[in-house]
């Protein structure tokens, strides 16, 4: 079975790898396509997600997309001045 994720950790040092079926492979809400080697971004984590994008819309940053919840939590995709992708991500609460 193949599976949509993988987590490596080494360190301090944390590598996520997301397939084709997981939320990295959705296209934007303009409908563009992840090409080959996906959306390759670093991830920010938050405890409130929908706070933080509120402050950063209020400071005129741009997102790529809106808030995607899933199974492991919430996230958004944030573009810097040069276009490349920023994930700002909250975990899904532990049970």
């Amino acid at each position: 079975m193949r599976r949509p994720f993988a987590d490596v950790e080494r360190g301090a040092l944390r590598l996520l790898l997301s397939g084709e079926k997981s939320s990295a492979g959705r296209p934007m809400p303009d409908g563009a396509q992840p090409g080959p080697g996906g959306w390759n971004r670093f991830e920010l984590v938050f405890d409130d997600l929908a706070s933080e994008v509120e402050r950063l819309r209020a400071k005129g940053l741009k997102f790529r997309n809106d808030i995607v919840r899933g199974p492991g939590g919430a996230q958004i995709l944030l573009e810097d001045p040069s276009g490349n992708l920023i994930e700002l991500f909250q975990p899904a609460a532990q049970h």
